[in-house]
């Protein structure tokens, strides 16, 4: 490539000596007779300037190549995972990033006509002031900070911090709480006051969600990370770090791990997480130096290793732009275990101090110390995830498959009945769910034509699944015909026999729809969905879309009504458009038209009515940095 430029240079700079005629040094050019030129030599050298200035265009456009070329290696060295796949910057300090979101919705008759369940619950929180109120609006807000702290060019530190997260517009009133004798009329209230944990809201204003350390190594141009920090994996069905703009959740576990790339394209990355550790010695006596947990037998800990085959964004765009196909895939394989499960420690604000003379875990007594909380849970989970990924620039097919098997050997849900061979048994794990994504591009990629399919196992358990520590109506709390949800296995076997659990569960921040799956059951479970979609860009930075979604249960009891798997059909439609500078808006309409699987169950002897169709506006307004 550079030795095509040099050639183009030196006959440029040869014609040109070769035009001009040697004079001696102090002297003037002789007079030199012109000869009659050929009638082809004007033509002639125009054609040889042309075919040097395509040459030397030719060289450049590989230059250019190349560069693009080295960059897109040079990022895919430094990352794992599209949050670091950008070029490396010029160091600076301090880097911020983030945005604020506001967000504007209404929803209408998202309790569908419908009343409660056998055990009291309604597919929608329902209006406390009037049981005929359908309609409910309102505005939430968040404001994410996610700054970078550069310690070097290969050490930095990463947070991600939230101040009013998802805090509804006038929620907070100052008037209330006991914060001010002012007023005794709430229509006085003038002002805001701080969201403040067990006063006036579930959080304080600002919560450090993730906080970890990031060094680049030598090692195979490996990153070490450390801390806790947000997790994500192909498609983001069974992980996702819930960082898309519109998201409400994400996975944020306690993490170490490595990621190397031993080959050129290729990552592998070791990880081990904790998931949970029961009581710690700072809960239980608050004045230890070193803060540590109390057992190592109750710990659920998670060992994994993740290997991909993949492009980062710039290798990626490069290849489609230059007409080549776009091949990633990639496993994320995770082995789960527990011994001891603190079952009631995480329910109580503050557990009883720590008594070393209690009985041991399971033994009768009255005592209330930490030792109740035990129960011997000996599972172990194995949970693969494979991702495939082919492009090409006119079309993409997407595909992830997820499954979730094991056993628990103790099912106890309280200590009182580790020794209640009806209550605490075996229970297997088998659970399967995928996502099919496929996306066609026409009139210069502005046209997207996109189709997904997606699955979720199910069982032939009462209710749908998402929601498994609700009590159900049974007198022991497991779930009957007429639960919308509920735990997924018989809490006695004297009520009930069902021992396993199948019902896999999507990521709550997979958004399949606006309203049955995000709203009103939980995610995507125990059923099948299908979405063609349609997305028009009409110019850079402002698009249409829309699509609808056919949804229903893989068996029947899988659904509020417990006799028919149709769930519904869902048509969503919006826009959205974006600045260079950060501005983003978008607004969406959703109509759910619920068919007889959500309907009420015959068995309650209710009158047989239709169910009122779903209405939702959502607006967003926000700011990327």
């Amino acid at each position: 490539m550079v030795k095509a430029l040099l050639a183009a240079l030196s006959l440029s700079g040869a014609t040109a000596f070769a035009q001009s005629k040697a004079v001696p040094d102090g002297g003037t050019p002789a007079p030199t007779p012109t000869p009659a030129k050929p009638a082809a030599s004007s033509s002639e050298a125009d054609e040889l300037r042309r075919e040097m200035e395509a040459k030397l265009e030719a060289a450049k456009k590989e230059i250019r190549e190349e560069i693009r070329g080295q960059q897109a290696a040079q990022a895919a060295a430094q990352g794992w995972e599209e949050e670091v796949t950008e070029e490396k910057r010029k160091l600076e300090l301090f880097v911020p990033n983030g945005y604020l979101r506001v967000r504007p919705e209404l929803y209408y008759q998202f309790n569908l006509g419908r009343g409660p369940d056998t055990a009291g619950y309604y597919l929608y929180p329902h209006s406390q002031v009037s049981t005929g109120e359908n309609t409910v609006a309102g505005v939430n807000m968040r404001f994410r900070f996610e700054p970078t702290l550069n310690v070097s060019e290969e050490v930095r530190i990463k947070m991600q911090v939230d101040a009013l997260d998802n805090v509804v517009f006038g929620s907070t009133p100052d008037y209330g709480y006991g914060r001010s004798d002012r007023d005794n009329l709430t229509v006085f209230v003038n002002s805001q006051a701080p969201p403040t944990a067990g006063l006036n809201s579930f959080q304080n204003s600002v919560v450090v969600k993730r906080v970890y350390g990031e060094v680049s190594t030598p090692v195979w141009g490996g990153i070490l990370r450390f801390g806790r920090m947000g997790s994500h994996w192909g498609l983001g069905m069974l992980h996702n770090d819930g960082n898309c703009l519109d998201c409400d959740h994400g996975d944020t576990v306690d993490r170490l791990m490595f990621v190397a790339e031993p080959f050129n394209g290729w990552f592998i990355a070791p990880m081990v997480d904790y998931n949970a550790v029961g009581p710690t010695t700072v809960r239980v006596t608050g004045d230890n130096a070193d803060p540590l947990p109390l057992s190592n037998q109750d710990a659920s800990i998670s060992f994994i290793l993740a290997i991909a085959r993949r492009d980062v964004e710039q290798q990626a765009k490069t290849k489609l732009q230059n007409n080549q196909s776009v091949f990633n895939y990639g496993l994320f394989f995770e082995y789960r275990s527990q011994k001891y499960d603190a079952a009631g420690y995480y329910g109580v604000p503050q557990p009883p101090p720590y008594n070393p003379n209690a009985p041991p875990p399971g033994s009768s007594g009255d005592q209330a110390t930490l030792a109740n909380y035990y129960i011997p849970r000996y599972a172990s989970i194995f949970i693969p995830d494979l991702w495939l990924k082919y492009e090409r620039k006119s079309f993409r097919v997407e595909f992830e498959f997820a499954t979730e098997l094991g056993s628990i050997q103790g099912s106890a849900v309280n200590p009182a009945d580790i020794f209640n061979i009806t209550r605490n048994r075996n229970l297997s794990v088998t659970q399967f769910g995928s996502v099919l994504q496929s996306e066609y591009r026409l009139v210069d990629g502005a046209l997207h034509l996109g189709l997904e399919f997606g699955y979720a196992s199910g069982d032939r358990r009462w209710g749908v699944g998402n929601h498994q520590g609700r009590r159900g109506s049974a007198p022991d709390g497991s779930t009957q015909q007429g639960d919308i949800d509920g735990p997924r296995f018989c809490i006695d076997l004297n009520v009930c026999n069902d021992s396993d659990i199948k019902n896999f569960r999507f990521n709550p921040d997979y958004h399949v729809d606006m309203i049955l799956w995000r709203q009103l059951l939980g995610g995507v479970t125990a059923a099948v969905y299908a979405k063609p979609s349609i997305k028009y860009d009409i110019t850079e930075g402002f698009n249409i879309f829309g699509g609808f979604i056919y949804s229903r249960s893989i068996f029947p009891q899988n659904t509020p009504s417990g006799e028919n798997t149709s769930l519904g059909l869902e048509f969503n439609v919006g826009a959205r458009y974006e600045t260079d500078d950060g501005f983003f808006a978008q607004f969406m309409y959703g109509v759910l038209f619920p068919f007889a699987g959500l309907k009420q169950p015959s068995i309650l002897g209710l009158p047989s009515t239709d169910l009122n169709t779903a209405h939702a506006l959502r607006g967003m307004l926000g700011i990327r940095f």
